[in-house]
């Protein structure tokens, strides 16, 4: 695939899965092996399944959820975009009771691509700030 398919494919991600709540299309993105990897605490599924589940928890969280893709950008293998989302948290997120907070959290995605579908993906997001709007504690789960 060239770069502009690749690019196009982590644009209808987030507008389809994010934005639409089409959770099943990340079995058109996602190879069934795909690799996450993320700072988070947790231990997802693997593969398309895991990365369907991820969306689903945090839909369920954020009901409203709305992400804008700031940018995107593509290399050879590799996509990246800057995201901004906007969501109110309604229902338990983690370990983390809903709060009812308006919460909007920019993060980045960088996507390495095989063969038409995303073979791995690695996160990185303003936790902390999000945390922060959420009125959760900043090392929860931590001896800090």
């Amino acid at each position: 695939m060239s770069v502009e398919s690749n690019k196009e494919l982590v644009r209808r991600f987030y507008d389809e899965v994010w934005n639409k709540g089409n959770l099943d299309f990340v079995f058109e993105v996602f190879a069934d092996t795909y690799v996450r990897h993320d700072l988070r605490p947790g231990n997802p599924t693997g593969g398309a399944a895991g990365q369907k589940q991820v969306a689903a928890d945090f839909r369920a969280a954020f009901p409203d959820v709305h992400y804008d893709t700031d940018l995107i950008l593509g290399e050879g293998d590799l996509v990246m975009a800057r995201w901004t989302m906007q969501g109110t948290n309604t229902r338990q997120w983690g370990q983390e009771p809903p709060t009812g907070n308006f919460v909007k959290m920019s993060g980045v995605n960088i996507f390495r691509i095989a063969d038409g579908k995303v073979v791995e993906i690695w996160n990185h997001r303003d936790d902390l700030g999000m945390r922060e709007q959420l009125g959760a504690p900043i090392y929860a789960g931590s001896n800090r």
